[in-house]
């Protein structure tokens, strides 16, 4: 029997692309946004004198100019009200107001200028596609139907902004940049802002935060876990979320919890590691490997999550937890299972 011959690809091979791939190995600094070489930065990562003229710390990105201007640019839209669409209009002092978010900031400008004392917001996380952006920048965005519809009443194209794209980041932060800076100037002097994100877009945003917030008004990233469940498409699974936290002035802000109830609190057990209390292990959500049943080692009797729910953790944390002494069945021991959360954690 004959061996087929090895097939092989068309064309000849790209020397530029091959060269600029070893480039980007060795001095991954020197690559661009947009995959271009910098040759003036590879000249001095390799130590040759290069005139870079003024340098200063700071950040700057493809179209940021052009932010401002947007910022500048006033709206012409109207906010009407829609009394066939809301309880108690009259009556109510709630508002909700739908539209494009950055002509709404500039319509709330004259009314609220300094007077919001929280702001939060849950952007695009800039996930290969996931937001909508004009092609034109010199045009305002349009209002979120004419988003999905991928063109607006005159007929300019919108387009999804893809990790092909080499402004993928920049038209992320060229949409961001002036929301924030409107954000900033309705929040009162002790007013705060919350932002959720994930990992791809985080460092920037904190960047474009400080510069538009001030670094010293920087309150905190809260990183919490997201999600128990296993991501089995990368190498390592991404269970968490960020939130950023800014101030309009640190100094005027008073930022604490509720107290803690202590009479909540107890030791049954007499555990070293102090009072407890009995926390649900369930959560509302279904799926995963988070659905298992839970034997009561005192009784044999087995446990499963309520009607449409599952167990917060998967079986893994569980025993974890279980060996650990962190989980109660109850002051007789024969209950379902709960997590025993200590006062000095939290």
């Amino acid at each position: 029997m004959s061996q087929q011959p090895e097939k092989f690809e068309g064309g000849s091979a790209s020397i530029s692309d091959e060269q600029k791939a070893k480039l980007k190995s060795l001095f991954p600094e020197i690559v661009t946004e947009g995959g271009k070489i910098d040759f003036d930065r590879l000249k001095l990562t390799l130590g040759e004198s290069v005139d870079v003229g003024k340098e200063r710390y700071g950040m700057n990105w493809p179209g940021k100019a052009d932010c401002f201007k947007t910022i500048q640019r006033p709206s012409m839209a109207t906010l009407v009200p829609a009394k066939d669409e809301s309880v108690n209009f009259d009556t109510t002092e709630n508002l909700i107001i739908e539209g494009d978010n950055l002509e709404t900031l500039k319509l709330l400008q004259k009314s609220y200028l300094g007077k919001v004392k929280m702001i939060y917001i849950d952007p695009p996380y800039n996930i290969d596609g996931d937001f909508i952006y004009p092609d034109d920048y010199s045009e305002s965005l349009d209002t979120y139907l004419r988003y999905t519809g991928q063109v607006d009443n005159d007929g300019r194209k919108f387009s999804t902004n893809t990790e092909t794209d080499g402004r993928f980041h920049s038209k992320w932060m060229n949409m961001m940049y002036p929301r924030l800076f409107l954000a900033r100037n309705l929040l009162r002097n002790d007013g705060v802002i919350f932002i959720s994100i994930d990992d791809h877009e985080a460092d920037n945003l904190i960047k474009m935060c400080r510069e538009v917030f001030g670094e010293e008004n920087f309150l905190a990233n809260m990183v919490w876990q997201s999600r128990t469940s296993i991501s089995n498409d990368q190498d390592v699974s991404l269970n968490h979320n960020h939130t950023l936290i800014f101030s309009k002035d640190i100094l005027a802000l008073k930022f604490r919890g509720e107290p803690l109830d202590h009479s909540e609190y107890s030791n049954p057990d007499n555990d070293p590691r102090g009072v407890w209390k009995p926390v649900p292990l369930d959560a509302n959500k279904e799926g995963g490997n988070t659905k298992y049943p839970i034997t009561n080692p005192n009784t044999g009797e087995q446990f499963s999550p309520p009607a449409n729910r599952s167990w917060a953790i998967n079986p893994e944390e569980y025993e974890r937890l279980l060996k650990d002494k962190r989980i109660s069945f109850g002051t007789t021991g024969k209950s379902a299972p709960k997590r025993k959360m200590f006062l000095k954690e939290r």
